[in-house]
């Protein structure tokens, strides 16, 4: 049986690659997951490794050759009896051609405003077989945590991106072949070389070609890295310098960015060097730790939110009475008609819809100069994730539901959250959110908008306290489930009176709400 190897996509804007060392020669035995060639494009470079056990019986592109993307650079026979293999010039005798079947995997958009995930763990390694919405492999991203299945039968041909890589949106991930295949070869094209000047690299003619390398090192240093050090005037001696975190610890895009970033303000240090201890008089005192995926995901979304809405904070406290005898009352029956627990949220929820409903400015975002109308209220609902998570999956078309659909509902998001169920439409086209903090005890806060929303809304703890109240005409002291509810709003859509009057809203629906109705 024969395996072809391709030419792997290692980006979206990605058409070719250059093969820039083959580590095996034809004839030679190869052993699953062993390194066959390197490959290098103008986004990345990295090392392809066997997809099966076999015996390499041809090498169709070579060092410095430019190969389109999909095609086959090389095929090994996997039952031990390689064909005979005629060579010529360095050339092996052109194949026919045909067209391979091949099911790229690109890294998924987990939300509106989410241009990238970080992939924690691969499920499957190159050459494994997958099925049908088998997982793959998992991703990270502020929105939430999530498995990838497989879209089609086959097995996997290439893994473009290492565990812990952060991965742009659309870009390809990994490649699924169901059918090999043929394919033309193509002209070489040549390879930008570094030049010992900073000026900019301009790509030279074929014959002009001079490899340069730098001396007694033994690092490799893609055709990318070199271009972007020549025009930044970084020197050799500073390419030893940086510790890179691609594979096999070359040095990356993003590694020699940093660098340049950094240079002249402080040092660069590599992934193993972000855990560091300082002392005071001889004992350890001070212990710093890198953030996990998700932390530093919320923290770019909450500091991006910051920076682009004009947050306003408006307070309210409401009288959770009547909703809090009826649930007293009937909070077992509803469990047993429903299988689900009714709680104060299920009211407040249904009661902002109503509000939002009434005020649907609130319920839209802005573009620029324009106002952005929702047609659909997709409520968020903020889920705390261990170990220090926070992920805000939607309720769409919340506006269908009543009391019980809406409560059926939290409890279906809030476990999918929490069990890493989610998917892309479950929190993609948000329109408002609601946090909860009572839930530990929080009397109330001023939650940060999540982005491109304009409002969000925070809920405080029910709490029994001594509250004013008026018995037949008369001021007396009374005994009162009483609830802080706050509304942080984008001033730039939502001003005060707005804020004001759709709190007010959700207040009264609250206070006065048809129980019976339920």
């Amino acid at each position: 049986m024969k395996v072809e190897i391709i030419m792997p996509k290692m980006g979206e804007s990605i058409n070719e690659g250059t093969i820039i060392k083959w580590h095996k020669k034809v004839g030679d035995e190869i052993k699953r997951d062993e390194i066959i060639y390197e490959i290098s494009t103008d986004k990345v470079d990295t090392e392809i490794p066997a997809p099966a056990d076999g015996i390499l019986i041809e090498i169709k592109a070579f060092e410095q050759e430019t190969v389109p993307i999909n095609e086959v650079v090389a095929i090994i026979e996997t039952n031990g009896e390689a064909a005979k293999v005629e060579i010529k010039d360095n050339k092996e005798t052109p194949s026919t051609d045909q067209v391979g079947s091949v099911v790229e995997l690109p890294m998924p958009k987990m939300g509106e405003s989410v241009m990238e995930g970080t992939i924690i763990k691969w499920h499957k390694k190159v050459g494994d077989a997958v099925k049908v919405d088998e997982i793959i492999y998992e991703i990270s991203t502020d929105k939430v945590d999530t498995e990838v299945p497989s879209p089609v039968d086959g097995f996997i041909a290439e893994i473009l991106f290492a565990e812990n890589e952060t991965v742009d949106v659309g870009v390809v991930v990994a490649k699924i072949s169901s059918k090999s295949g043929f394919a033309k070869k193509t002209e070489p094209i040549a390879e930008l070389e570094i030049e010992e000047t900073s000026k900019p690299v301009e790509k030279p003619k074929k014959e002009e070609i001079k490899k340069v390398k730098i001396e007694n090192s033994n690092k490799f240093f893609s055709p990318l890295v070199l271009n972007i050090a020549a025009k930044e005037g970084v020197t050799p001696t500073e390419l030893e310098s940086i510790q890179g975190n691609g594979l096999s610890g070359r040095v990356t895009k993003k590694d020699i960015l940093n660098y340049i970033k950094n240079r002249g303000t402080h040092q660069t240090t590599s992934a193993p060097d972000l855990i560091s201890k300082s002392s005071s008089n001889g004992s350890q005192s001070v212990e710093t730790i890198p953030m996990d995926n998700i932390r530093k995901r919320i923290m770019q979304h909450m500091i991006n939110s910051r920076d682009t809405s004009v947050h306003v904070s408006e307070i309210m406290e409401v009288d959770m009475t009547k909703i809090h005898n009826y649930l007293k009352a009937n909070k077992d029956r509803l469990i047993k008609e429903d299988n689900v627990k009714l709680t104060y949220m299920s009211f407040i929820t249904y009661a902002t819809v109503r509000a939002l409903k009434e005020f649907p400015l609130v319920n839209a975002s802005l573009d620029g100069d324009n106002i952005v109308m929702k047609k659909n209220i997709n409520l968020g609902i903020a889920v705390a994730v261990e170990p220090n998570g926070l992920i805000v999956p939607n309720i769409k078309n919340a506006d269908d539901k009543n009391v019980r659909g809406l409560a059926k509902s939290i409890t279906e998001i809030s476990g999918k959250a929490r069990n890493k169920g989610l998917s892309p439409d479950d929190i993609m086209d948000g329109t408002f959110s609601i946090t909860n903090y009572g839930v530990f005890g929080a009397l109330f806060g001023t939650p940060i908008i999540n982005q491109p929303e304009v409002a969000i809304l925070g809920v405080g703890a029910v709490v029994k306290k001594p509250v004013v109240i008026e018995v037949d005409g008369n001021d007396t002291i009374g005994i009162k489930p009483m609830m802080y509810l706050s509304l942080s709003h984008d001033h730039r859509l939502v001003d005060g009176m707005l804020g004001g009057m759709f709190l007010k809203y959700i207040k009264d629906a609250l206070q006065n709400f048809d129980v019976e109705s339920v």
